[in-house]
C-alpha cells in the first residue's frame, strides 16, 4: 500500500497539542473537549506516557479508558495522533529487567524515575515494546479517530547511548556488518597509533571513560552505532503498526534544533518516517530567538524533502527546563506558530493542552493554562485557532527557497571531539552564524546533505564541514563546475569519514575546487581578533593560505597570518568557489554573502532587519508571509488578498509591530 504523508482525515491545519487526560478525573475530559472545540483544535497527541496505565502488570491490559477517550474525541470531530508509550516503561518492567536501565560512560547505571531511561540494546525492552505496540495496533488500527501513529517520543532525549555489556556486544555486531574483518576495522580506525591494534572482535569495547583522549574513529563509529540502534527500535515498532493498520501514516517527533538531541543523524531518520514532525522550543534568553526558530523550521522542511511537515510540539509561553523560563510576550506565540507555518509546517501543535498540576513539567505553559479561560494565553490560543482556520487553503503548498546550506551531523560529531586545534571553533556556532547572515539578507534557505543533488540552487554555503567523504567532495566539485557559486567556511574538507586526514595539504577534499592550500592552522587566543583589509574582523580562527589558482578578495592586516589571504574566490569551470579562512563577524558574513549572491544572480530583499518574509507556492497561487519582530510599523511590497484580515493589498502591505500578515496572489 502506498505510504501516506499526512494524517488521515485531517482536512484543516493541524492545531492542538499533547493531551494527557490520565492526569485528570473523567469529568474533566468533557470540559476539555468542549474547550478544544472552542479553540478550534483539530488534532491531539495522546498515549505517549501511558504504558503504566495500559499495562499495569505484565500481560494485563486496561484499554477501557483509552477506548472511551478515542470515542469522545471522534464524536467531537478531533483527530488523534496516537502514541506508543515506549519512552517510559513501567516500574514493574525495570523491577523485572534491571539490565534495561542504561549505563553511563563512567559506568554508572541510571535509576528509574525520569523519562527516556532506556538501554536500546536490551532484548527485554525490544520485546516489550513490540508487545505493547502490537496490542495498540490491533485495538485502534481501524478506529475512526486515528489520524497518525506517533512512535516513542523524542528519541535520544535525554539518554541516547548506553555503555553496558549488552551495548558492547551489539556494537561488535554492528562493526562486523560494517567492516567484515578485524583487519579492516584496524585500518579504518588507524589502530597502529598508540598500539591500539585488535586481534579479535571480543577485544573491541565501547569508548568508555579513558584517562586521556581515546580513538576518535572509534568514537565516531560509536555515534553512528548509537543512532542506528535507536533507529532500529523505531523501525521495529513502525513495522508492527504498518502490519496492524496499513495506510495509516507513522511518525516520531524529531528535535532538529542543533542545540538538542545532538546524537541523532536526522537525514537517516527522515527516510524512515511517513510524516516529518518536529518539536521546537525557544531558548528564551536569546535576544533573537526567532532566528533559531526559522533555522530549525528550514532544517526540518529540508529533512522532509520540501514536502509539508508538522510542528508537533512548541510552547504557548514559558517552558520549565531552562535556567530562566521567560514567558512569551503578547503576540509572540502567534508569531512563533505562524513562522513555522511560513516555513512549511501545515499546522502548529503544542506541549501541552492542559497545564499539569504535578510532576516535573507542572510549570510548563499550556494551551489551557493554570489561569484558565480568563487568561491572555487562552485568548491568544483561540485567536490562533481562528487564524489557522483562515489559512487552511495553503495546505500542501511548498516554500520557495533561494539558497542551500550544507549540514552533516556526522561531520559535527567528528569535529566536536577532543584535541581539535581550537575548542572555540564549533560547527554548530558557525552554522548558526552563517544562517543568521542569510536571514538578515532575507534569503530563504534550504538545508542539504553534502552528497545531495545541489543543481537547483544558484548558491550553496558550507558553514562547517570538517569531515567529507570522497562522494561529497566530487559533488561540490561538480556543482561549481556546472555553474554554481560555492561559499566554504574554514576548517572544512579536512578528514574523511573515518576521521583520517585527506592525503596531501589541507583542505584535502576541497583544495582543487577552492584553488588553494592551507599550510598551517593558526587558532587565536580567547578574545583575540584579527583585522582584514576590508575593515572587517575575525575571531577564534585563522589560517596560513597559499593561493593555487584562487584570487585574494581580502587579506589579513595583522595576527598570525598577517599579509596573507583571508577570503578568496576561485573561478572554477562555469562557476566559482569562495573560501573564508576565519570566523567573520556579522558584517563580514553579510559582505561575503552579498557578493556571492550577486554573482549567483540572487537579489536580497530591501527590508528591515527583523522583518521576516517567506513565500509558499501552491497550485492555486502564491502565499507571502510577513512577520514583524520589531516595535515599528513597516510597509512591505505585496499585492493580493490578506488572508487574516480579508483586506485587499495593492502594492504595499502595512505590517504593525509584532504582527503577522499573509497575502495570497492567485496564478
Amino acid at each position: 500500500m502506498e505510504r501516506r504523508h499526512w494524517p488521515i482525515g485531517l482536512e484543516a491545519m493541524a492545531y492542538g497539542g499533547d493531551y494527557s487526560p490520565e492526569q485528570w478525573p473523567e469529568p474533566v475530559w468533557q470540559e476539555d473537549v468542549r474547550l478544544m472545540r472552542e479553540a478550534g483544535v483539530t488534532m491531539v497527541s495522546i498515549g505517549i506516557f501511558t504504558w503504566a496505565q495500559l499495562e499495569p502488570e505484565p500481560g494485563q491490559y486496561h484499554f477501557g479508558w483509552l477506548d472511551g477517550l478515542m470515542d469522545l474525541l471522534h464524536d467531537n470531530g478531533i483527530r488523534v495522533d496516537l502514541g506508543t508509550p515506549t519512552v517510559v516503561p513501567p516500574a514493574w518492567f525495570y523491577e523485572k529487567f534491571p539490565m534495561a536501565l542504561p549505563v553511563s560512560r563512567e559506568g554508572v547505571r541510571y535509576a528509574f524515575g525520569g523519562r527516556g531511561t532506556i538501554c536500546h540494546h536490551a532484548p527485554a525492552y525490544q520485546q516489550a515494546t513490540v508487545s505493547i505496540t502490537r496490542q495498540l495496533g490491533r485495538r485502534y488500527g481501524e478506529h475512526p479517530a486515528l489520524a497518525m501513529w506517533h512512535v516513542h517520543n523524542e528519541y535520544g532525549a535525554p539518554v541516547s547511548a548506553c555503555y553496558c555489556d549488552l551495548a558492547a556486544a551489539a556494537f561488535r555486531r554492528w562493526l562486523t556488518d560494517r567492516y567484515t574483518t578485524v583487519k579492516e576495522l584496524n585500518e579504518a580506525w588507524g589502530t597502529t597509533f598508540w598500539g591500539q591494534t585488535y586481534n579479535r572482535w571480543e577485544q573491541v569495547q565501547p569508548p568508555r571513560l579513558t584517562p586521556t583522549a581515546g580513538n576518535p574513529a572509534q568514537q565516531l563509529d560509536w555515534e553512528r552505532f548509537t543512532n542506528d540502534a535507536m533507529l532500529a527500535n523505531f523501525k521495529r515498532e513502525r513495522d508492527v503498526l504498518r502490519e496492524a493498520s496499513p495506510g495509516v501514516p507513522i511518525t516520531t517527533n524529531f528535535h532538529a534544533a542543533l542545540s538538542q538531541c545532538q546524537s541523532i543523524d536526522y537525514w537517516s531518520w527522515a527516510r524512515e518516517v511517513d510524516v516529518v514532525t518536529n518539536d521546537h522550543y525557544l531558548i528564551a534568553e536569546n535576544e533573537r530567538a526567532h532566528v533559531n526558530l526559522a533555522m530549525t523550521a528550514d532544517l526540518t522542511r529540508s529533512l522532509a524533502g520540501g514536502r509539508p511537515w508538522l510542528l508537533l510540539e512548541h510552547s504557548t509561553s514559558a517552558v520549565n527546563w531552562q535556567r530562566r523560563n521567560i514567558a512569551k510576550s503578547r503576540g509572540e506565540m502567534a508569531r512563533n506558530s505562524l513562522a513555522h507555518v511560513a516555513r512549511g509546517s501545515d499546522g502548529a501543535m503544542f506541549f501541552q493542552w492542559r497545564a499539569s498540576r504535578f510532576g516535573a513539567e507542572k510549570f510548563h505553559s499550556a494551551m489551557l493554562p493554570h489561569a484558565g479561560t480568563e487568561s491572555r494565553i487562552w485568548r491568544e490560543v483561540v485567536r490562533l485557532g481562528e487564524d489557522l482556520g483562515a489559512l487552511a487553503a495553503l495546505r500542501g503548498s511548498r516554500v520557495v527557497a533561494d539558497i542551500a546550506l550544507l549540514w552533516d551531523w556526522q561531520s559535527w560529531w567528528a569535529q566536536r571531539q577532543e584535541w581539535r586545534p581550537s575548542a572555540d571553533l564549533d560547527a554548530r556556532e558557525r552554522a548558526e552564524a552563517w544562517y543568521a547572515a542569510t536571514y538578515d539578507l532575507h534569503l530563504t534557505a534550504d538545508f542539504a546533505h553534502p552528497e545531495a543533488d545541489l543543481s537547483g540552487y544558484p548558491l550553496v554555503v558550507v558553514p562547517a564541514l570538517y569531515a567529507m567523504t570522497e562522494a561529497a567532495s566530487a559533488n561540490l566539485r561538480r556543482y561549481a563546475e556546472n555553474g554554481g557559486v560555492l561559499v566554504v567556511s574554514c576548517f572544512s574538507g579536512i578528514v574523511d569519514e573515518h576521521d583520517t586526514i585527506h592525503d596531501g595539504p589541507h583542505p584535502g577534499a576541497l583544495r582543487d575546487v577552492l584553488g588553494l592550500t592551507v599550510e598551517e592552522f593558526t587558532p587565536l587566543r580567547a578574545g583575540e581578533r584579527v583585522r582584514l583589509d576590508s575593515g572587517m574582523t575575525g575571531d577564534v580562527w585563522s589560517e596560513v593560505v597559499t593561493l593555487r589558482g584562487a584570487l585574494p578578495v581580502w587579506s589579513y592586516v595583522d595576527g598570525p597570518a598577517a599579509g596573507l589571504p583571508a577570503v578568496t574566490r576561485h573561478p572554477f569551470g562555469k562557476g566559482s568557489a569562495w573560501y573564508v579562512s576565519t570566523c567573520l563577524g556579522e558584517d563580514g558574513l553579510d559582505a561575503v554573502l552579498v557578493a556571492a549572491s550577486a554573482e549567483a544572480g540572487i537579489s536580497s530583499r530591501d527590508l528591515p532587519r527583523d522583518v521576516e518574509v517567506v513565500e509558499r507556492e501552491g497550485e492555486q497561487g502564491r502565499y507571502l508571509f510577513a512577520i514583524n519582530h520589531t516595535d515599528e510599523t513597516e510597509l512591505i511590497p505585496a499585492t493580493g488578498t490578506e488572508l487574516l484580515t480579508g483586506e485587499g493589498v495593492d502594492g504595499h502591505l502595512k505590517l504593525p509591530p509584532g504582527a503577522v500578515r499573509v497575502t495570497f496572489t492567485p496564478r
